[in-house]
């Protein structure tokens, strides 16, 4: 029987992947620059240290770049593209639907720093979630499992319990690794990844209820999160 829903916030909740591309994007484009979608899709809802974006530019460029005026010019962009997004299609009534029908609602997310929670108050939805996991709070983001592990524990659920919504391939990996169920949304970033573990794949959270959802994994059919 499923008892909780668990959220994905970047991509998934608000389009931030995409908004963050095409700021990055743009901002690579003035140096004479691409920044591939490829690239950053394979970064999407993960930290990968071992990429930085000012040494992957002036590799581009072949001459050093101002790492900290990059990296802030890099944040005002962002933080413009972001102010236009609106709440994803079908999120709203998937919420709405839990909480009326008593599931426990946790975020989990690989985004620190209170990114998620600040968004989500401005959203009007940080009350849906009686929990928030982020980066701050595991020693390993998505790809590993700990953050959905952090997020059914503290919900007091078991995985198995448990629905995850993602968009990207990592988040994929974490949830299905901690052992919940996984419905993935791609985004316009994400969309050509291999989500082949998919419980359900979906174009957006607007195409189902929560009722289908419960229904498709509801234990009594015999149903099982797959590995």
């Amino acid at each position: 029987m499923i008892k909780a829903l668990v959220f994905d916030f970047d991509g998934l909740i608000l389009d931030t992947e995409t908004a963050i591309y095409k700021a990055t994007k743009d901002l690579y484009k003035e140096y004479g620059a691409e920044f591939p979608i490829e690239v950053y899709a394979n970064l999407a809802g993960t930290q990968d240290e071992s990429f930085d974006l000012a040494d992957y530019l002036a590799e581009q460029i072949e001459h050093q770049v101002d790492r900290d005026k990059l990296l802030k010019e890099q944040s005002k962009r962002i933080a413009t593209f972001i102010e236009k997004e609106e709440i994803l299609p079908g999120v709203l009534p998937i919420l709405e639907a839990a909480k009326q029908s008593g599931l426990k609602i946790a975020l989990a997310t690989s985004s620190g720093n209170h990114w998620a929670q600040g968004h989500l108050e401005r959203l009007g939805i940080r009350a849906y979630f009686q929990v928030i996991v982020q980066a701050d709070d595991v020693e390993k983001v998505k790809p590993d499992p700990a953050l959905y592990v952090k997020a059914v524990e503290a919900l007091g659920v078991k995985p198995e319990e448990a629905i995850a919504f993602e968009d990207s391939y990592h988040g994929l990996i974490a949830a299905k690794a901690a052992g919940l169920y996984c419905v993935v949304i791609p985004n316009e970033v994400t969309k050509a990844l291999e989500f082949s573990k998919a419980d359900r794949k979906l174009k957006s959270l607007a195409e189902v209820t929560l009722v289908e959802l419960l229904e498709a994994f509801s234990e009594e059919k015999g149903s099982e999160p797959s590995k």
